[in-house]
Order: structure tokens, then C-alpha cells, then sequence
């Protein structure tokens, strides 16, 4: 029988991914699924769902996370103890740049260090995005509705709360029809067997 995770190791957990995300919610996804399947806690195929969750629910993507993952591991304490160690990291942090900011805001050695993080902020974010496609699009039209949303966002700017209704709505739409489609009897067979029946009936 799988060991239960303990509250106080999903604190410490997300106190340590929390303090060591830098570029908001998306920069969270590699340190958290490296954690996670380290450890046993969540499986690479959960992951892009609590994602999807996040992204698709109000609020703070990064916060977001931690109440679906916590959820997933221990119930409704697990999402506080999640919420809480994701986020104390970051407000201690905050706390003391509000109250030293004026002092070094203009620093160039501070400036300089931001543009050195911008770069790698952006590859932390993308290679999940790669590998989380790569193991959830199974299909021709999974791929298909994956690039055209990152147009549709990209270069249209059309918003993605309309791209994720319309998503959910064709997704649900096209695994429905997959489904139900070789329940339904053809109606040649129908008809045959009806034909047969009168035959036999009339024999």
C-alpha cells in the first residue's frame, strides 16, 4: 500500500518549487512535474490535466496549481498546505524587496541579473509546453486544435477563455461521436434483417 504524503511534505515541497519559480505560473510547471515524479506523488499524465485546470479556473495560474496538486495528493488540507508553501516563499520574498526596492532598484548589477533571467525564464517555460503536447496530443486533431489556438492567440489575440470554451466544447464533441459511432448499427443490416424476417415469416 502506497505510504500517505504528509501535509508537512507538501508544505516543504512547494515552499521549496515556490522560492525557485521565477516568471509566474508556466515557470512552475518543470520544477513541480520534476518534484512530483520524483517522488512518486503525481504521474506525468495528471500533470497536463491540473494544468489545464489551473489555466481554465480564476485566479493566480501558480496558486492555481498548488490547490489542484495538493488536492490530488491529500484532499482539501493537502490544497492548503500546497497554497501555502507555494506562496510564503514568494511573500517573504516580496516583502523584503518593498521594503529595500528604493535602495537598489537602480543598481545596474540588479538590472543586469533581471536580463540575464528573462532568457532563461522563457526556455523554463517552454520545454514543458513541448513535452506536455508531445505526450497529450495522441491524435491528428489534438495537434490540430493545439497550433490552431497558439495562432489564434499568438497573432490574433483572440483571448483564451473564448479558445479554451471552444476547445472543451469540440474536444467533448469529437471523443463523443469517436465513442458512440461504432455502437450505432448500420442501417443496411436493419434492413436486411427486416427483409429476412418477412421472408422467414412468409415461409
Amino acid at each position: 500500500m502506497k505510504k500517505e504524503v504528509s501535509l508537512w511534505q507538501i508544505f516543504t515541497v512547494f515552499a521549496k518549487i515556490g522560492a525557485f519559480t521565477i516568471g509566474g505560473g508556466y515557470a512552475m510547471i518543470p520544477i513541480i512535474q520534476a518534484e512530483m515524479s520524483k517522488r512518486g506523488w503525481i504521474s506525468d499524465d495528471d500533470l497536463p490535466d491540473i494544468v489545464a485546470l489551473s489555466q481554465s479556473a480564476p485566479g493566480v495560474m501558480a496558486v492555481n496549481i498548488s490547490i489542484f496538486a495538493g488536492h490530488k495528493m491529500r484532499g482539501i488540507k493537502g490544497s492548503i498546505a500546497a497554497t501555502l508553501g507555494s506562496i510564503t516563499p514568494s511573500f517573504l520574498i516580496i516583502l523584503a524587496i518593498a521594503m529595500f526596492f528604493t535602495a537598489f532598484k537602480d543598481n545596474p548589477w540588479v538590472e543586469r541579473a533581471f536580463k540575464g533571467i528573462r532568457p532563461v525564464v522563457i526556455s523554463l517555460i517552454a520545454v514543458p509546453m513541448v513535452n506536455m503536447a508531445r505526450k497529450s496530443c495522441k491524435s491528428w486533431w489534438a495537434w490540430l486544435l493545439a497550433v490552431a489556438s497558439l495562432l489564434l492567440v499568438a497573432f490574433l489575440n483572440v483571448s483564451p477563455i473564448y479558445i479554451i470554451i471552444c476547445v472543451l466544447v469540440i474536444g467533448f464533441g469529437i471523443t463523443y461521436f469517436k465513442e458512440i459511432s461504432p455502437l450505432r448499427p448500420s442501417g443496411s443490416g436493419r434492413n436486411d434483417n427486416g427483409q429476412n424476417d418477412k421472408k422467414e415469416g412468409g415461409e
